[in-house]
C-alpha cells in the first residue's frame, strides 16, 4: 500500500468514527440527555454537521423515504468501508 493509500484509509477510518459519534450525539440530544444549548456541545455539533451532513444529504436524496427512520448514516458507513476495502485489496 502506498503512502497516499494509507493516508486515505486512515482519513476514511476517522471519518467513519465521526459519523458514528454524530449519530450518537443526535440521538442523545433527541432524548434530552445532552443539552444542545451548551456552547461547547453546540460548537461540536455545528462542526460535525458541516463535515458529515453534505454526504448524508446526497445519500438521502437517492434513498426512498422510510418515514422517521434514517438509514443514510448506515449507507454512508457501508460506502466508506467499501472504499477502505478497495484501498487494501488493490493496494492503492
Amino acid at each position: 500500500m502506498s503512502v497516499f493509500g494509507f493516508l486515505a484509509y486512515e482519513i476514511l477510518r476517522i471519518y467513519s468514527f465521526l459519523v458514528i459519534v454524530y449519530v450518537l450525539i443526535n440521538i442523545l440530544i433527541s432524548f434530552n440527555i445532552i443539552n444542545s444549548n451548551n456552547r461547547f456541545i453546540n460548537m461540536i455539533i455545528d462542526s460535525m454537521y458541516l463535515l458529515i451532513e453534505p454526504l448524508l444529504r446526497k445519500i438521502r436524496s437517492v434513498l426512498p423515504n422510510f418515514g422517521s427512520i434514517d438509514i443514510s448514516p448506515i449507507v454512508l458507513l457501508i460506502l466508506i468501508r467499501t472504499v477502505q476495502y478497495a484501498i487494501l485489496k488493490y493496494s492503492l
